[in-house]
């Protein structure tokens, strides 16, 4: 529903990824959201793929929906650790210095793979 306020590097990767294996990435991805960040995250750590909670025009004075000290950076330490990647779309998440305790964030997180693909649209 947020779609059409998301970012243009953002909508050209779900653009694109939708295409399936008619589009630039030449294969089918299943999307999905549970709304549950650590539900989803389990799910790409078991299968794979990304988590995405992009920043959006909606608000500017909220740069993402997500906190950094206490959802972004944690999941990011989790994915590191597993040898996937996080990004904010800018910098690793855990390169982020807080600014305030409940900072919000863009947060993108999944394999390595898909985080560096994601980061070339930029």
């Amino acid at each position: 529903s947020n779609q059409r306020h998301w970012h243009e590097p953002v909508q050209r990767y779900i653009a694109d990824c939708l295409a399936g294996t008619t589009g630039p990435r030449g294969k089918d991805f299943n999307m999905r959201w549970v709304a549950s960040m650590v539900a989803d995250v389990n799910r790409i750590m078991m299968r794979g793929g990304v988590f995405m909670y992009p920043a959006d025009r909606k608000d500017p004075s909220k740069p993402g929906r997500l906190r950094l000290m206490y959802e972004a950076a944690p999941m990011a330490m989790v994915m590191e650790q597993a040898g996937g990647a996080a990004s904010d779309g800018t910098q690793a998440l855990l390169d982020v210095v807080p600014g305030a305790l409940h900072q919000r964030v863009p947060v993108m997180l999944g394999s390595k793979a898909e985080i560096e693909t994601f980061l070339t649209y930029r």
